[in-house]
């Protein structure tokens, strides 16, 4: 069985298409950096650093928990519109950095966190994605404690 003459034509002009295509799509080439710049309860006050220590009969309740994220790419310069979400425990949260490369998470009172009656500490893992940039995971990037 021989194929036509055109049709062999047609499929390597496809193919050449197809690869020139491909080699134009631009590849992410930039690594972020990430830093948990404060955590607390909700919407209250929050401090430095990315633990949160939680009452007992706040941790018995499910609880809405805060993050101030800031992304940098490597040289300091903030990667604005980068999507991060913060998950774990039960609850989950997300939002876009602004053009400071920084951003506010907040669980929703529909992603609350929560600790288990016998559980007296648990994490959260950050995931970033942004144009440009191989995406950043990190796990256990925040991290809350229960006080006896």
């Amino acid at each position: 069985m021989e194929l036509p003459i055109n049709i062999v034509v047609m499929l390597v002009v496809a193919m050449v298409a197809l690869a020139t295509l491909i080699s134009i799509i631009p590849t992410p080439t930039k690594e972020m950096s990430v830093f948990v710049e404060k955590t607390g309860l909700g919407t209250g006050s929050l401090q430095s650093g990315n633990s949160i220590i939680v009452g007992a009969t706040t941790a018995q309740n499910p609880f809405a928990v805060s993050a101030v994220v800031k992304v940098t790419d490597k040289d300091g310069n903030p990667v604005r519109d980068a999507n991060v979400i913060l998950k774990g425990l039960g609850g989950a949260a997300s939002n876009t950095t602004d053009i400071n490369g920084v951003t506010v998470l907040t669980t929703p009172s529909t992603a609350l966190v929560r600790l288990d009656p016998n559980q007296n500490e648990g994490t959260m893992d950050l995931k970033i994605l942004a144009d440009g940039f191989y995406d950043y995971e990190k796990k256990d990037a925040v991290m809350i404690v229960k006080t006896r």
